[in-house]
């Protein structure tokens, strides 16, 4: 029998996608809580109980989950530190959790888990087949899921472009076209010239979750949907966002320059990140879009912000904005 109580355990609240469903549960009159490795936060007004724990232990996991409907798994390891190691066993325990307490786990999918013969237009039931390590371990991973939906979980997976947001944490905006914190006077852009690109702006992303999870009851016990987000045609739409905000902020228009993979090769063998980062270049080589006719027959719409005011939220949650603005009073030029 399904749960029905209106409690959610939110695993990974202090990161980009978590953090967000952490707020638009709230939002949704949902009771949350969230598990943390560190101190607990003190009181701070955010209606949230906070428990400390790990998701790496499995009496943990199934302390935080009881009584609870939904478990949001949106964590990594800490520092991301052996992530191919752990994440799958941080996965069981939510997992065993949520089959004890007939909860839906809620997972953030990504499009790692495909190659190319799924491509230009990916829809849920294409064939995974991925090109990387990091695309094995998230076929594995949807794989327990399902294993899961026949053992009394319920399963939801969203799946979704590159990450941006004003809270997010490790993406592709914020770790290769800008740095947080930083004036923006040029924006690298990774991909190809004329090659499409998929990003979904996260409080849309948490936002179309919290909508899904209102019906689960009239989903199947494993549920994938994909959002179409922003599809960026050519290139040039995500990176004519930033120029203009940048713009309208600072009165300088900020430089376009393509990403340095050539750098990105060369420190690839000493540096984990950037090893990954050039495995994952086939999906800035390859056109790659997102079907969501199953999500919109079943919400009627997409949760979508307008690129610009998500592109502005998103630079002003990182300091971009805020830095250059302190150096300019109002109505006089940038120097």
């Amino acid at each position: 029998m399904e749960n029905t109580k209106n409690t959610a355990l939110v695993l990974g609240a202090t990161g980009g996608i978590g953090g967000e469903m952490v707020r638009q549960l709230l939002a949704a009159g949902w009771q949350v809580r969230a598990l943390t490795r560190g101190e607990t936060p003190s009181p701070r007004g955010d209606h949230v109980e906070w428990l400390r724990g790990d998701a790496l232990s499995r009496a943990d996991a199934l302390a935080a989950a009881k009584g609870c409907a939904v478990i949001v798994h949106a964590v990594n390891p800490p520092g991301y530190r052996h992530w191919g190691r752990l994440v799958l066993p941080m996965l069981d325990n939510t997992i065993a959790a949520a089959i004890a307490e007939n909860a839906t786990i809620v997972l953030p999918g990504t499009v790692y888990n495909f190659g190319p013969d799924a491509f230009p237009v990916l829809t849920e039931d294409a064939q995974q087949r991925p090109l990387t390590r990091k695309g094995a371990i998230r076929v594995a991973l949807e794989a327990r899921l399902e294993r899961a939906a026949t053992q009394g979980a319920r399963v939801l997976i969203v799946r979704a472009g590159d990450f941006f947001g004003p809270r997010a944490g490790n993406n592709w905006f914020s770790q290769g076209l800008v740095k947080p914190g930083q004036s923006v006077r040029s924006i690298l852009y990774p991909g190809a010239p004329g090659v499409g690109h998929q990003w979904s702006y996260l409080p849309d992303v948490a936002r179309t979750m919290v909508q899904l999870l209102a019906m689960r009851a009239a989903l199947p016990a494993f549920a994938r949907f994909h959002m179409a987000g922003h599809w960026d045609h050519d290139g040039l739409q995500m990176t004519g966002a930033i120029a203009r905000a940048v713009e309208q902020a600072t009165g300088a228009k900020p430089a376009i320059r393509r990403f340095p993979w050539w750098l990105v090769a060369l420190a690839s063998p000493f540096v984990a990140t950037l090893r990954e980062m050039r495995e994952m270049r086939y999906l800035w080589q390859t056109p790659l879009s997102m079907d969501n006719a199953q999500l919109l027959a079943v919400l009627g719409q997409e949760a979508h912000t307008p690129l610009d005011e998500a592109v502005r939220a998103t630079l002003e949650g990182m300091g971009n904005l805020k830095a250059a603005g302190k150096k300019n009073a109002p109505g006089l030029p940038a120097r």
